[in-house]
């Protein structure tokens, strides 16, 4: 599975972004997918996940209430939606994949196999 991450870009506080995941494979159903982010200087950390139904999802704190992760099986895609952006937002923004066997999802980027390039949002205060 090979994933392209795009939509990134300036944006000022309070403004939104719409980022996209999209899987080569024919079909990514039975994937878990997930959102992850390195801001300078920082480790990368779990943004966002999403079961590999639609069901199931989770968020990191900070970002909750104001990101939306979602997928579309029929698309292989896979979204971030970013509202309320704030400078601490800032950073590369990374998709993730992985089948799991006993849990849902992991937040754990070590968890993954499967990584886009990154797409970077800027945020200008």
């Amino acid at each position: 599975v090979q994933l392209q991450a795009s939509g990134g870009g300036l944006v000022q506080a309070g403004g939104s972004l719409r980022l996209s995941c999209a899987a080569s494979a024919r079909t990514f159903n039975g994937y878990s997918m997930a959102w992850f982010r390195r801001a300078p200087g920082k480790e990368r950390e779990f943004v966002a996940a999403i079961s590999w139904s639609g069901s199931i999802t989770d968020y990191t704190y900070s970002v909750k209430g104001r990101f939306t992760i979602s997928r579309d099986n029929a698309k292989n895609t896979a979204y971030l939606q970013m509202n309320s952006l704030k400078p601490e937002d800032a950073a590369v923004y990374y998709c993730a994949a992985a089948r799991f066997r006993t849990v849902v999802f992991s937040t754990s980027p070590r968890d993954y196999d499967y990584w886009g390039q990154g797409t970077l949002v800027t945020v200008s205060s």
